[in-house]
């Protein structure tokens, strides 16, 4: 047993990773089609914003779900999000009302939260001593997702217009079936050592406070670049005059970029450590976003490339490192974690959304950029406090 606890079992990762990747493709759709709904709702960016906090809401029940998943079999509902997911985020187009749609996104997002935190305990558990490396095919599941889908939901949008999107559902619900008969003998429960005393989710989370706080800080900072990116990318390239093309591709670019940092983050802070790799990324994205802003015509797509592999490289690492903890409780410290993520998540977007009404989305972006720098000062405590 403690051989197959160690060995990384690359059919079940993949297949994880496989689940990841359909649920993911379709929760990319919103940021892609917002110019569209903007014109349709007649919304500015702080009412887009919005949007993606009610995408995020659901994320404050996190905890909960995690220490649901820590004493029952909920493998079921990760099989089932993909395919709610699905319906929702194919249905965006026919909203007829603001509300409307934020009711959809809400929905969407209780199963984005119900897929997104057993998930890295299923990785841990069937990743061996390699989570990392597990952790990194996991992400880049997500991150090929987020590259696919402007790509797919633009094609969409272009053949059958906004409204027709519905069509893509079918695609999402067989994956459900597949995900079924794939995943359906792999527990997150199982993972537990039921012969070591449990300590109680209170002794857990205050025992951990101060290293949640120290990645919450990274991960607030660092949002500021990401949720500009990741949800008004192609809103920025429109107000640049660029095409619904333009900034669906752009965004699939980042993201693909995203993907191969992702996959080699994880792997290489194996190697070197993750607060090595991790020093690294945080120093260096700020001044790529810096370099995107300013740059023109040819050069935005090197720098997009750049600025994408470091950006998104972030999260394998610090996953990474609160898969390392050794607890009795680890889907509810991946519940915390994902709490913080999203959480920093909708702070950052409803920012960005308020700041671009009053300054525009390029002088927004420069703002972010130079807020981005603040999460040094946390990743060098981590160092000293957690070496």
């Amino acid at each position: 047993m403690e051989k197959q606890h160690k060995t990384f079992q690359l059919k079940n990762v993949i297949s994880v990773s496989f689940a990841h990747f359909m649920h993911d493709v379709y929760s990319s759709f919103l940021a892609p089609v917002v110019p569209l709904l903007k014109e349709k709702l007649k919304i500015n960016n702080t009412l887009v914003s919005l949007l993606f906090v009610a995408q995020q809401i659901p994320s404050l029940f996190n905890p909960l779900i995690g220490i649901i998943a820590d004493n029952v079999k909920i493998r079921y509902m990760v099989i089932l999000a993909p395919a709610i997911t699905t319906i929702c985020m194919s249905l965006i187009g026919l909203a007829p009302h603001y509300i409307i749609l934020m009711v959809m996104l809400f929905v969407m997002g209780i199963s984005n939260a119900m897929f997104h935190v057993p998930t890295p305990v299923l990785i841990k558990k069937i990743a061996g001593n390699r989570v990392g490396k597990g952790m990194s095919f996991y992400m880049l599941g997500g991150e090929a997702a987020r590259t696919v889908g402007p790509l797919v939901i633009v094609a969409a949008v272009n053949y059958w217009t906004l409204e027709g999107t519905y069509r893509l559902i079918p695609f999402g619900l067989f994956a459900s079936v597949l995900l079924y008969f794939r995943l359906r003998n792999i527990n997150v429960s199982e993972s537990i050592d039921r012969t070591r005393p449990m300590k109680g989710i209170k002794a857990t989370f205050k025992k951990h406070l101060p290293f949640f706080l120290l990645i919450a800080g990274v991960m607030f900072f660092r949002g500021f670049m990401k949720t500009s990116l990741t949800n008004f990318l192609p809103t920025y390239l429109d107000e640049k005059g660029g095409s619904l093309w333009l900034g669906g591709i752009s965004l699939s670019v980042f993201e693909f970029a995203g993907a191969a940092g992702a996959y080699l983050s994880g792997t290489f802070s194996d190697k070197i450590g993750r607060l090595k790799m991790l020093t690294l990324i945080i120093l260096v994205s700020p001044f790529l976003m810096l370099a995107f802003v300013y740059a023109e015509g040819g050069m935005m797509f090197p720098v997009l490339l750049l600025l994408g592999f470091f950006l998104i490289s972030s999260t394998p690492v610090l996953l990474a490192m609160v898969m390392d903890i050794d607890s009795e409780h680890q889907a509810f410290l991946s519940g915390v974690f994902m709490f913080i993520s999203f959480v920093s998540t909708s702070v950052t977007a409803f920012f960005i959304g308020v700041l671009s009404d009053f300054i525009g989305l390029v002088d927004t972006y420069k703002v972010a950029s130079l807020l981005a720098f603040l999460a040094i000062p946390f990743v060098l405590i981590l160092r000293k406090r957690f070496k």
